[in-house]
């Protein structure tokens, strides 16, 4: 059963295409930098023990151009995968905010369509650019099942003290204002990895999801019991362009004295904000750039985004009365060995020491990276969110 999974980042799309039920994609790919300068896409197609790989640059406007893009290179040329569209059976997106409606793999309809607009507002980089996706796939691959697979799923576990926001019960029971949470396929998946890995199914794990968007989730015996992210995924860490935390007070007062209107605030704060107001760019790598070359603002973006993590990670040590193990995972969670050391750093009244030379060293795959003496575990796992997607697309028919 050929599945295509297509997860839509806010400046990425990452996609796989598995026959189903094997675990290795019959090709892969990301499209990166969308909207911004350098974009170029990156596709691998699997041959046996071989690998194909084919780069392309150019500036790519938005999600829809790059999926086109996508589409291209899976049906035509001679590493083409598929012979036809009609080669796929179902479509796998993922969709970031389900709101309350929906709490499992949906197949998509014209009312799950209009479920998703309605949500919008709640994640306003993410769910527009995820129905673009579905809409482009509808054309493309007309005979396909197309299946949503919903960020917020994992964390219907979250307990009632953890997701309810301290205002009138009206709020929650007519408008459905609460903690959703978010990454929720990624933190399932790493979860279950470092779950294995440990041989512990009782366990107490931090996982730490790092990329242009950012969050962590307190996990107990691989259940979601808090996350970072709530009602949209604004809230928590410092991301690329959200603020994470922020004291409410700086809206009313930039309402009040500034005359800023709702729209530019959810820009503000939504785009404008995070690792790109603080440190003049999105994206790590430029950030990291900028800090070699003694840049005071990046400098200071990589300490409060490195400061938040921290506080999150000493705030779920209580909520879970302990930890087995942190998990970094994502672009910058496995790729910033930097970033991984500063987060780790003066943590050992918590029994997390990391293992300098071991973090530096890391390259790929499931790794410890703390020392042998450690009371905490410190994993580097790579995600897999779209393998996740694509099983739980074919348990839907199996």
């Amino acid at each position: 059963m050929n599945i295509l999974v297509i997860n839509s980042g806010s400046s990425s799309i990452k996609y796989q295409l598995f026959k189903m039920p094997v675990k290795s994609p019959v090709c892969s790919g990301l499209v990166e930098r969308i909207g911004i300068e350098g974009s170029f896409i990156k596709h691998s197609v699997y041959k046996g023990e071989e690998k194909v790989v084919l780069e392309k640059s150019g500036f790519i406007l938005d999600h829809a151009e790059g999926l086109k893009q996508v589409l291209f290179l899976l049906s035509e040329g001679e590493n083409a995968v598929i012979a036809s569209p009609d080669d796929i059976a179902a479509v796998g997106h993922r969709v970031v905010h389900g709101g309350e409606h929906f709490s499992g793999p949906t197949l998509i309809t014209p009312e799950v369509k209009e479920e998703i607009r309605k949500l919008f507002s709640l994640a306003p980089l993410h769910n527009p650019v995820n129905l673009k996706c579905i809409e482009v796939a509808e054309e493309t691959f007309s005979q396909a099942k197309q299946v949503a697979i919903f960020d917020t799923a994992f964390h219907q576990t979250i307990p009632q003290q953890a997701f309810r926001y301290a205002i009138p019960d009206q709020y929650y029971n007519k408008e459905g204002i609460r903690v959703y949470g978010f990454h929720g396929t990624s933190h399932k998946y790493v979860s279950e990895q470092a779950i294995q890995y440990l041989d512990k199914k009782e366990s107490k794990i931090i996982s730490i999801h790092l990329g242009n968007g950012c969050s962590m989730t307190a996990i107990k015996d691989g259940k979601s019991v808090d996350t970072t992210m709530g009602f949209g995924p604004l809230s928590g860490l410092v991301m690329g362009t959200r603020s994470g935390d922020i004291d409410p007070s700086v809206i009313f007062h930039l309402i009040e004295h500034s005359g800023y209107s709702l729209s530019q605030l959810s820009t503000l704060f939504n785009k404008q904000s995070g690792l790109l107001g603080v440190g003049g760019s999105s994206d790590m790598r430029d950030i990291r750039k900028l800090v070699n070359e003694g840049n005071e603002a990046a400098i200071l973006a990589i300490q409060l985004y490195a400061y938040r993590i921290k506080k999150f990670i000493g705030a779920y040590a209580a909520v879970l009365n302990g930890i087995d193990a942190i998990l970094f995972t994502a672009g910058v969670g496995e790729n910033d060995k930097d970033m991984r050391a500063a987060v780790c750093s003066e943590l050992s009244y918590l029994g997390i020491e990391m293992d300098i030379q071991s973090n530096s060293d890391y390259s790929g795959g499931i790794k410890d990276i703390s020392l042998d003496n450690s009371k905490v575990k410190i994993l580097v796992i790579p995600t897999n969110e779209e393998y996740e997607i694509a099983q739980q697309c074919y348990n839907l028919w199996n």
